[in-house]
This record gives structure tokens, sequence and C-alpha cells, in this order.
């Protein structure tokens, strides 16, 4: 970015659904959307090539972009609510106000080289940050009093480069929705947009009442619904990832012969062996995320030999990735429920068995076996999703996958164009990676990391090592 020149802010304001086309609502949470509070929001940008000025953007295309947002938020109202956040005992909800809930949307004009924005090569994290908009908790008070939090549920910021692109960044809080539910919208959004109407798209359905919790998982997240806000500050909530000093990201795409020919490595393997059962397991998921996690420690792994040696062979790592339950429970979950619907998987495996010479294959082997088990256990063991997680995080080896091939978040075409670029912020944690379909090859993937600048060039050398290998 030219420092020199700072974002220009060409327009302030809110979307809303069209006056009167929803009723005040609210909506109880579900477990499985009360697991996120305590989690930062989260970022997505989209970038187009736009080869037009700014004022060809503000009057051809900005009026219909807002139009199109207002009639989709009338099906999707939730994404124009806020999630109410009272104090113990009171449990959180999300309300609509009539003709008192939007969504913030805003358009600037950034001196930025959109290339560069776009770019699949390392760059400084902080090159994005411009581009995605801010929630802005704030504080109220209930009708009998109660001073609560409220969480908005989503933002919007376009930025234009001019001549070059547009990108759109959104913003949204977790316990809204998950992936699915948000692309959901979007592509909706982008129906409308296009004059087809959300009869291409399957219409959202808010009930909470399809999750069912024998468990009653609910109390005791509530509990650490409670730690949570009495331990926030004014002004304070969910917040947007922060990232490390030196750290950089980039984006690394499989082509779908490279795919293919780690299937057909991790297949042979599992046919060579007595528990062939495997074979079935063997995805592009699978394998994709075998060969990023390797790397990725290994990269690790090799910085700090360089500092120091350390005999830890038996050391675990973690990969924690999201499983989309929709009809994969013990009770019906449509495919179009909007909401959060997915629990955790952690894979875990011994440092000596990632970075040894059949490193990909064992933890495609592994990863395959934890795929298997998601399918069949449905919500068993719900209680101690997070404080699993928490231990192995506590370790500093775990890492999180964010994102999916199957968001599809290419398609999101709003009549200019497929997307150039698609990125999640949230992989600036260091110990995230995010994954997406190739934009320009079906069966291809993308997957995207951000790391200090030393472990990020072993990473680069390790990864296109491996693919060199198969």
């Amino acid at each position: 970015m030219d420092e020199t020149k700072p974002m220009k802010v060409v327009e302030s304001s809110h979307v809303s659904p069209p006056p009167g086309s929803v009723p005040t609502t609210s909506l109880p949470l579900t477990f499985f959307d009360l697991q996120w509070f305590p989690l930062p929001n989260v970022q997505r940008l989209f970038f187009y090539e736009f080869p037009y000025p700014t004022l060809h953007f503000m009057e051809t295309i900005l009026p219909l972009l807002k139009q199109s947002l207002s009639l989709t938020l009338q099906q999707f109202f939730p994404f124009a609510a806020n999630v109410v956040c009272p104090p113990s005992p009171g449990k959180p909800y999300i309300h609509y106000e009539d003709g008192g809930s939007s969504v913030a949307f805003s358009v600037v004009e950034s001196p930025s080289d959109f290339r560069c924005a776009i770019a699949d090569y390392p760059r400084d994290v902080k090159t994005l940050h411009p581009f995605a908009p801010h929630l802005r908790t704030a504080p109220s008070e209930a009708k009998d009093g109660t001073r609560v939090v409220l969480l908005p549920a989503l933002a919007f910021q376009v930025t234009v480069f001019p001549n070059a692109g547009v990108c759109i960044g959104s913003s949204y809080c977790h316990v809204i929705g998950d992936g699915k539910a948000f692309m959901h919208f979007m592509k909706s959004w982008v129906d409308v947009y296009a004059a087809v109407g959300l009869e291409k798209s399957s219409l959202p359905l808010f009930n909470k009442d399809v999750i069912k919790d024998p468990n009653r998982v609910e109390s005791f997240l509530l509990k650490m619904y409670h730690d949570w806000i009495s331990s926030l500050r004014e002004n304070s909530g969910l917040t947007d990832v922060g990232s490390e000093v030196n750290m950089v990201r980039a984006t690394f795409v499989f082509r779908r012969a490279d795919v293919e020919r780690l299937k057909q490595l991790v297949a042979s393997q599992c046919m060579n062996e007595a528990n062939s059962n495997q074979f079935h397991h063997v995805s592009t998921f699978v394998v994709t995320c075998a060969l990023t996690w390797v790397s990725l420690i290994k990269s690790k792994v090799s910085v700090v030999n360089t500092l120091s040696y350390v005999d830890d062979a038996d050391e675990l790592y973690y990969l924690l990735f999201p499983f989309d339950c929709r009809n994969r429970l013990e009770f019906p979950v449509p495919s179009a429920y909007v909401g959060n619907c997915i629990k955790p998987g952690i894979v875990e495996m011994k440092k000596e068995e990632l970075t040894g010479e059949n490193g990909i294959v064992l933890a495609a082997k592994a990863i395959g076996s934890k795929v298997k088990e998601m399918v069949q256990s449905g919500i068993s063991g719900a209680e101690n999703w997070l404080t699993s997680i928490a231990e192995r995080s506590k370790t500093g080896r775990l890492i999180n996958l964010a994102g999916s091939p199957k968001l599809r978040v290419y398609d999101t075409n709003f009549g200019w164009g497929r997307p150039r670029k698609v990125e999640l912020m949230h992989v600036e944690s260091g110990q995230t990676i995010s994954m997406a379909e190739c934009r320009d090859e079906e069966g291809g993937i993308e997957v995207g990391v951000a790391l200090n600048k030393n472990q990020m060039d072993e990473f680069v050398a390790t990864f296109g090592q491996s693919l060199k290998l198969l």
C-alpha cells in the first residue's frame, strides 16, 4: 500500500430488510451456536477484477448491490440482527428489531496495488487488513433495565481499486452461523443481484428446534458463556484475529493432477495393507490436508532445530478440522439450515510419524480414519468438545483447518466475473490453514497459511519438494 495515500471513505451507511417486511423476532441459540462465543469474528474477502473508475462503480453497481442485499436480508434476517448477551443467569439470543436492525455497509477507495492484494506469493499479513470491516460491539439496556452487550451479526466494506478491481470484505459473528450458512447467504445475494431471485437458491431454514440436545450440553456451555460475558470490559466483545509481528501469508495451489497423484500414492499404500478399508476415505480433502499438515510441521521443526536441537520424537501434534453435521446426526438437520451445525474432528500424531519418510501417507490414513469416525459418531461426546480443543491448544502444537472446498466460494459471481481471489483472514494466527476449491481448475485445491518469514521460506521449499516427488 502507498502509505502516503490513505484509504478514502466514499460512503458509510446501513442496509436493512425492506421496512415492514420482517417482524421483530427473537431466536434462541443452540449448543452448536454457544460454543463460538469466545472466538474471533470471521472475516472473508472476495476480490473481483473491475477495470473501471470509482464513479462508474458508484453509479452503476452500488445501488443494485445495496438493493439486492436488502432483499436478501429479508429472507436471511438473522444476519441483520444482533446477538443479545445478558449477564448471568440470562441466556444469549438473536434479536431482530423491525426498523432498528441493520448491516453496516461502507465503500472506500484504495490506492493499493490490486495485483499485490490478490497475489499467491508471500506478503506481509498487514497488506489485507484495510479491506476487512470491523463489527462494532455496543452496550445496551434491556427492557427490564439489565445492561447487555449487543454483538452485530454482519458488516460489509466494499473497497474499490480504481480501474483495477473491487473487494467485498465481510466480517460476521460465528455465533450466527457457520461457513455453510454464510455462503448460503452470499450465494442468495448473488442470485438476487442477478435478478434470478431466491427461487434458484434453497430458502433458508432458521428453526432452531431441529437441533436437539439429549446430553444437555447447553448447561455446560452456558457456564462458559457466563464466565466469558463477566470478563468483558464495556465496549468490548468478539474481536478480529490479531497477528504476530514479521508474519507473511501465502496461497498454495494443488492442481488436479497433484491431487490425483496424491490419492494414488495413499490408496496404493492402503491397498497393500491388511487394513485396506481406508481406501474409501482417500478423498481430495484427506490427501491435501495430509500434505499441508506434514509440510507445516516439517517447516516448523526445521526452524526450531536450526536454533536448538531437542529430541522430542514422541511429541504429539494435532490437526483440528470442522465437520458439517447436517443430515448426519441422530436427528434430521436439513442442508438449508442456517445456523451452526459443525463439530470438531481432532487428529493426533507423533512428531516422528509426521516428519518421517512416510509422513504424508500416515497423516492421510489418520485423517481418513477420523473422517470415518465423525460420520458415525453423531453428537456423542459433545460435552467434551471444547475441553478437548482447549487442552491441545495449550500445547502450541494444534493446527486448525478453516474453510472447505465444499463451500464453493469462487461461485460467488455478481455478474462481473468469478472472484479473482478469496481470502480468509483468520489464518493470521499462524496456527491455521485455510482451504477452498481452486479457482482456475475443477478438482484442484487452494490452501492458505500465515507464518513468520523464516518458517514460510521453509514451508515453500518443503511443500514444493513434496509435490515434485509425487
